[in-house]
């Protein structure tokens, strides 16, 4: 590397704080390759994060997720404000790529200097997400965005780690794509902070609110008996809950837009209020604490595997032919990281 280049990396973090997008895509680059050099630039942008406002929006394939995204960007850019967008595309198992699709449909926002539209890949990760997704929202909130769109990959049934990321969660349906039975398989019931019923001028989209509805009220009777707070209000003798609302939009058209928009505002300003924003923060830190122990954790006991035993694809071998014990060798190595 030429001194030019390396003072340009040194600099790095500093030039994402000043909002330089070429530096934090050379950055995230480097996050999502799991590049140790991340690190140094990570350490020195975390201080300056936790000021953007994290919005989740999941669900299932051919939901509308894309085009739906595409027009909250255009009603926070309305408002003035700068907006990050995160886009996970999932993993080929077999090549390893990823289509990266997601941005083809926000190619409207594509010259806008308050926009950045970032893609990443699963690398094979359950939950949604890409293991890279906490690290770059972070570098999106330090380069000063005030919203961070984090839009999932789609796989369904496990999409939960949004919730855990995001403070507002979107869950995204439309009509005529599985029924209420498969809606509680995938725990969307405890997923969603907003339902929206995009594609609401095809037929059934009434019914999907219907059985939304119903399926809230049972949680309600579980979780609470007969006694339950009106709507989004204190009650006197308990804490303050928020319902879910069910929204209906068509995306493709801009229909219903400003009332998710709203709906997003309140509940930022109930988290607030009740103090959930700060618990929602102090979990998000945890998962990703525990998903960057975890991390260091394998690399070392990969790297300790190697000195001792040979590559790992060598000493799966030897398990896959009966001549070692895994379960033997997973303690081992373990107790040797603990000690």
């Amino acid at each position: 590397m030429t001194e030019a280049g390396k003072e340009a990396d040194l600099s790095l973090a500093k030039r994402v704080l000043a909002g330089d997008i070429r530096a934090a895509s050379r950055l995230m680059r480097r996050i999502d390759d799991g590049a140790p050099i991340a690190a140094k630039d990570l350490q020195t942008l975390f201080p300056q994060t936790g000021r953007a406002y994290v919005v989740g929006i999941t669900g299932s394939p051919g939901a509308g997720k894309s085009t739906l995204t595409d027009r909250i960007i255009a009603a926070y850019r309305a408002q003035g404000l700068k907006v990050g967008v995160l886009a996970v595309d999932p993993t080929s198992p077999f090549t390893g790529g990823a289509i990266l699709g997601d941005r083809i449909r926000m190619q409207a926002h594509a010259t806008d200097p308050g926009v950045f539209i970032r893609s990443l890949a699963t690398r094979g990760n359950l939950g949604g997400l890409s293991r890279a997704t906490g690290d770059c929202i972070r570098v999106m909130d330090a380069m000063g965005m005030d919203v961070i769109l984090v839009e999932t990959v789609g796989v369904g049934q496990d999409e939960i780690d949004i919730a855990q990321m995001a403070h507002t969660t979107i869950v995204v349906l439309v009509p005529g794509m599985g029924d209420d039975i498969q809606a509680i398989k995938a725990g969307i019931l405890e997923v969603a902070d907003l339902f929206v019923i995009n594609k609401a001028d095809l037929d059934g989209a009434d019914r999907v609110v219907r059985e939304l509805r119903q399926m809230m009220e049972l949680r309600h009777a579980v979780r609470s008996g007969p006694k339950r707070p009106k709507k989004n209000q204190l009650p006197k003798d308990g804490p303050r809950e928020w319902e879910p609302p069910i929204l209906k939009a068509v995306a493709a058209r801009e229909q219903g837009i400003a009332e998710i928009v709203t709906q997003i505002a309140a509940h930022r300003t109930f988290l607030e209020e009740t103090g959930e924003k700060a618990t929602r923060e102090r979990t998000r830190a945890a998962m990703q604490f525990i998903a960057l122990l975890r991390e260091r954790l394998l690399r070392g006991a990969l790297a300790k595997l190697e000195r001792e035993k040979g590559r790992l694809d060598e000493v799966a071998g030897q398990i896959a032919l009966k001549q070692a014990d895994p379960y033997d060798l997973a303690d081992a190595l373990a107790r040797q990281l603990s000690e």
